[in-house]
Formats: structure tokens, sequence, C-alpha cells
């Protein structure tokens, strides 16, 4: 299963990984000022991660492939990291899919 990470960077903004069961990271999200603003993006992670049309998938202009997950109004909630394949990236999403609706949130402040 899958877990929510929250920390808070040394600029004193608050942000969250999700991680799928093995540990690895699997989503990145933007930055937040609060801590409530931030588990507000776990939330709407969970809400956002079933909708397919919700995933943005992109490829940097190296080459390299990844995804963003946007909420109902368009913003950016997380990025991922990034793949060297589209299907490593849809794999990607498949896992935010499968992990993020049940995953445990650990509060690493």
């Amino acid at each position: 299963m899958g877990k929510f990470v929250v920390t808070k960077r040394a600029n004193d903004q608050f942000y969250f990984n999700l991680q799928a069961g093995n540990g690895q990271v699997i989503l990145t999200s933007e930055g937040y000022t609060s801590k409530a603003g931030c588990l507000n993006g776990v939330e709407s992670v969970k809400n956002n991660a079933q909708d397919d049309s919700k995933f943005d998938r992109k490829e940097s202009v190296n080459g390299k492939h990844y995804f963003n997950l946007k909420a109902t109004n368009g913003q950016i909630i997380g990025t991922s990291q990034m793949y060297e394949s589209a299907a490593g990236r849809d794999n990607g999403i498949e896992s935010v899919r499968n992990n993020a609706p049940d995953a445990t949130i650990e509060d690493n402040l």
C-alpha cells in the first residue's frame, strides 16, 4: 500500500511525495505555504487519481517522459519523476491510480 509523506523544505514550503508500496516516489507535489494547504493537496490527489483526463502526459526537451496530475480547476497537484519511455510513464500513472486512493499519510514535520 502506498503512502503520502509530508515534509517541509528549507525554504519553509510544505510538500508531499506519494510513495508506492516499495518506497519508490511516484508523485511529488508543488510547494505549499501551509501544512493545511499541503494536506488539501493530498486529498485532491486521492480524489482526482481515478480520472484519466486529469493526467497530463508530457515529454521533456531531452526526450524523457513524465506526467502532471491536475485538479478540477486545472492546477497542477503533482509531477512524476522522469521516465525513459512513454510505457514507463504510463506505468507510473497506473501506480498513482492504484496507490493514491487508500494511501496513508506519514507526517514528517
